[in-house]
């Protein structure tokens, strides 16, 4: 899977990579050394459209505006404490977030901060604080932040006085931002607007179909919600679980089906069907054709 030609982060994708990289390297604070090596220009628009902007708290508004044009994770929220801003995450349903995917997310802020803020030596962040638990190099990251950082927190978040917000950038245009945010609007009325318990719900069921515990009884489990709740969270959206699942299956049938190496035997068994009869039954109705009829009207050309 090439990560360039991704929309956007797949955020479980990301996570399992980070995961990965982490057990193999078995490095202190690695969160923060990943950090450094990220650029705005990385981000693609929403990382010119902050760089675009006046000051400071102008980029913080662009990126918490459009932040699910690159990435499907925790919600980025803006709040003010009293003289402080918080910039931080809603909590990511299914505990989906690591300790390296919350000190990314975090020290990137501080390092578009280093890189692109005008005297950014006099920048000072109020407080750090993190949902992981205390590791044991606490100084690593009181040094890289310059200030107080907390652990075992109610939530990801940094904390910054009101006045920091008015500092200006180096490379503020409003004339190439407004062009910006035209074409950011755009991009953005193509994604679903759907909630992280969607996000969460499909991961899920992606995982159950494999390991055949598709019931809504195990999903909701997996997702620390009952039945109940689970039911009542897709009735808001006019859905019922089997209408979820099956749309689900559908898009991952389509998917198998590009794949010349699997059989139609295995792509039933991968989405859950005893039988592949059924399979292929349920394929038509979706799509009005048969799976061979589709994968024929949709392989890609020799």
């Amino acid at each position: 899977l090439a990560i360039q030609n991704l929309e956007r982060f797949d955020f479980a994708l990301w996570r399992d990579l980070l995961t990965t990289l982490d057990q193999q390297l078995q490095r202190p604070a690695l969160g923060l050394e990943i950090a450094q090596l990220v650029e705005a220009k990385h981000l693609g628009i929403i990382g010119y459209l902050a760089l675009s902007s006046e000051t400071l708290g102008e980029a913080f508004m662009r990126y918490h505006d459009y932040h699910r044009l690159i990435y499907d994770g925790g919600l980025l929220q803006l709040q003010w404490q009293g003289d402080y801003l918080s910039i931080g995450w809603v909590e990511v349903p299914f505990h989906l977030n690591t300790q390296l995917t919350d000190e990314i997310a975090i020290a990137l802020m501080t390092e578009f901060v280093k890189a692109n803020v005008q005297n950014p030596h006099g920048v000072q962040l109020y407080e750090v604080h993190f949902q992981h638990a205390m590791p044991k190099n606490i100084a690593l990251y009181e040094q890289y932040f310059g200030c107080k950082v907390r652990f075992s927190q109610a939530r990801n978040q940094v904390l910054m006085h009101v006045s920091e917000l008015s500092r200006p950038l180096k490379q503020g245009d409003q004339s190439l931002q407004k062009l910006l945010m035209q074409q950011a609007k755009a991009l953005l009325e193509k994604f679903p607007h759907s909630t992280l318990i969607d996000q969460q719900l499909q991961q899920a069921i992606l995982i159950g179909l494999q390991k055949n515990l598709f019931q809504i009884e195990h999903i909701a489990e997996q997702m620390n919600f009952s039945v109940r709740q689970l039911q009542r969270h897709l009735q808001k959206q006019g859905k019922t679980y089997q209408q979820c699942m099956q749309e689900i299956r559908c898009m991952m049938a389509m998917q198998y089906l590009k794949d010349p190496h699997l059989s139609l035997q295995e792509t039933a068994m991968l989405l859950g069907y005893s039988e592949q009869s059924a399979f292929q039954r349920a394929f038509k109705q979706w799509t009005q054709l048969t799976p061979q009829q589709w994968r024929q009207q949709n392989m890609p050309a020799a």
